[in-house]
């Protein structure tokens, strides 16, 4: 078991420390929060350990769980790092590009591992059809979210869309080329409301649009490639694969057939695959535990964290223009 400490024990730093308490992979040595009072009542109230300083948590643990806020990300895990400890960091990897180089760097020098908490790549319906995801020419992705004031000292960009930005560059394997947004401040400082859309190299499409000022939740992907339609529902997790071949000479009285004006006949058919139930966020944590444990390169990398940070500065960079 890996002796981990969690960096930050705000709303999701409390889920990271019931799960990762849980887990057999892990041994949870404790946790530090700078607000006192707050450390104070979550070590009472859960009997977790609290740390008096960031350093004292490096110094008792192996990996180190960075549950901050972002800005703090880069300096947290510049520290650990420079220890020698694996750090798992929150989304998005850090406040900026540059900062989230430099921490590549650092652990590729000190040989440690890193993994980044873009979730949804391990949401259940996600990883029911990602193999199935082949070389997708357009993509259409609505995240949507009623308004919490948590969240809104950074762009929606940030906040939300990143999520689809991560999973989007998970399966098109093709570099960005041009990049379209368009956002609207509501109720905050910064863009509630933005769309993206991004072309790639290979001439895949994706058209990406998230709010956090809807009446309702939504969080759908579509991926449409040759011969197939897939969607992805990561908020109810669900899934749905609409798959077509070359009609067969005599169909079956059910089968659905489609012709066009070319009179191309094909079949319709439905491949649905089964959505295994998961803990999305003890499973990121714990394939982390794994690859420290077997060498083997994290599901989420610190590079693939960087690269989703670079194209939502660049979706940020695009909104500023207008």
């Amino acid at each position: 078991m890996l002796k981990v400490g969690v960096l930050g024990a705000g709303h999701l730093g409390k889920i990271h420390l019931r799960l990762l308490n849980q887990s057999s992979k892990y041994e949870l040595v404790g946790f530090y929060d700078p607000f006192e009072e707050n450390a104070i009542k979550i070590a009472n109230e859960f009997g977790y350990k609290k740390f008096d300083s960031i350093a004292a948590l490096i110094e008792a643990v192996d990996v180190i769980d960075i549950v901050t806020p972002t800005l703090s990300h880069y300096d947290c895990a510049l520290e650990a790092i420079k220890a020698g400890k694996h750090v798992f960091l929150e989304k998005p990897i850090s406040n900026t590009v540059a900062e989230a180089e430099e921490i590549i760097t650092l652990a590729k020098k000190h040989n440690v591992k890193g993994q980044v908490g873009h979730v949804e790549r391990f949401n259940p319906a996600f990883i029911a059809v990602k193999d199935q995801i082949q070389n997708p020419m357009f993509i259409e992705t609505h995240r949507l979210a009623e308004f919490n004031p948590r969240g809104t000292d950074v762009p929606v960009v940030l906040d939300l869309m990143i999520h689809d930005i991560d999973a989007i560059l998970s399966v098109v394997k093709s570099k960005v080329k041009s990049i379209n947004a368009s956002g609207v401040a509501v109720i905050s400082d910064s863009p509630d409301i933005a769309n993206a859309r991004i072309e790639f190299e290979n001439g895949c499409v994706a058209n990406i649009t998230s709010s956090r000022i809807s009446m309702k939740n939504m969080r759908k992907s579509r991926f449409f490639q040759k011969d197939a339609y897939i969607s992805v529902d990561y908020l109810d997790k669900i899934c749905e694969v609409v798959k077509m071949k070359d009609a067969p000479e005599i169909p079956g009285d059910f089968d659905m057939i489609l012709q066009n004006a070319e009179g191309v006949k094909k079949q319709i058919y439905f491949n649905n695959p089964q959505v295994n139930p998961n803990n999305a966020i003890l499973d990121e944590l714990e394939t982390f535990a794994d690859a420290i444990n077997n060498n083997t390169t994290p599901i989420v990398t610190l590079e693939d964290g960087t690269e989703a940070l670079r194209v939502a500065y660049q979706i940020i960079e695009s909104m500023e223009r207008k």
